[in-house]
């Protein structure tokens, strides 16, 4: 059984910060990430959360990510603004290219956002809820390095590539938050039951022939099952001209992973698309969202995606989340 701790929110964003710094991050680019790491764990997505930041902290060191990097942000268009995270972490990047983005989605009704020459994201629904937060609808994408080979191939030439979207409700909160990748499974959760040394399902990752595996370890070496056979291949293709090839950043094929010190910076990007539902549907947009939302939870058992990280985030703000104590083991040894 795996040992945990009860932590708050606040203690986890103060852990995460200070190994972020200790590792060799500036203040400025490692509270946003350490911000969106408590978000993460009281969304209760742990393989993204407090379990990637001895990864962090070990990739600034070896210099696959610039901790000291100043992203630089540029508006080439009217309604697009373009990031370049100057091959440092996404989020530094991201935080200023939204408030450039949001002001602009809503003097225009819709706006787009390049990010280019950054590092894993985290989780791409955190970003997309923000502009939802914000009466925005967030759309975003996010490539990553390739894991999924094409239909009827054996060979990865895209990532597991997610893509997001967050419809804003009356008080603000996104109402409908869908966040999903293109695979069957996050490749971090893979990656979290090869380091518990824990087999995984049939039908989330296939070793070097293309055959279904339950060891995490041979699927880590193989490829990533796409979720819906060739329709999974479709999205994550979709998502990596979105984020890849219109942000100007490294296609998955040439990006290097983001587990283990080799390889130097991936360089991948995102891409994100605010929209102001005032200026498109004008007062009935929220209603709309409403009925739409009441439709599936007015049915027994259904799922509304988003709706099971919105209460367990309630949950950890009242309670704490529980943490392994391994991992905090290993970030503890970056903050001495």
């Amino acid at each position: 059984m795996i040992e945990t701790k009860t932590m708050s929110l606040a203690e986890i964003e103060d852990l995460a910060f200070r190994a972020l710094v200790a590792a060799g991050t500036t203040e400025d680019n490692a509270r946003p990430l350490a911000v969106a790491t408590a978000a993460t764990e009281a969304d209760g997505v742990a393989s993204h959360g407090l379990a990637y930041i001895p990864i962090y902290c070990e990739h600034v060191q070896c210099g696959k990510v610039d901790g000291t990097a100043v992203p630089a942000i540029t508006q080439p268009r009217p309604s697009l603004v373009v990031a370049d995270a100057a091959t440092g972490f996404a989020h530094p990047a991201i935080d200023p290219g939204f408030e450039s983005l949001m002001p602009m989605a809503r003097a225009q009704g819709i706006a787009a956002l390049a990010v280019r020459n950054s590092y894993n994201c985290g989780v791409l629904g955190y970003h997309t809820g923000r502009l939802a937060q914000a009466g925005l609808v967030g759309i975003g994408f996010t490539n990553a390095p390739a894991s999924i080979a094409p239909s009827g191939g054996s060979r990865p030439v895209v990532g597991t590539n997610p893509f997001s979207i967050a419809a804003p409700g009356e008080n603000g909160e996104p109402v409908i938050h869908i966040d999903q990748s293109a695979s069957a499974i996050a490749r971090s959760e893979v990656m979290k039951h090869a380091r518990e040394e824990k087999p995984i399902p049939v039908g989330w990752a296939l070793d070097a022939d293309g055959n279904p595996t339950t060891d995490p370890a041979v699927g880590l070496k193989g490829s990533m099952a796409p979720s819906g056979g060739y329709k999974g291949v479709g999205v994550a293709l979709l998502v990596e001209i979105m984020a890849a090839a219109l942000s100007g950043a490294t296609l998955g094929i040439h990006a290097s992973p983001f587990s283990g010190t080799s390889g130097g910076p991936p360089k991948t990007g995102q891409f994100f698309i605010a929209i102001d539902p005032e200026a498109s549907a004008g007062e009935g947009f929220a209603q709309r969202i409403a009925d739409l939302a009441a439709a599936i939870r007015d049915q027994e058992n259904a799922h509304l995606p988003g709706d099971g990280r919105r209460t367990k985030r309630a949950d950890a703000e009242k309670n704490g989340v529980r943490v392994s104590t391994a991992t905090l083991a290993r970030i503890e040894a970056f903050t001495g």
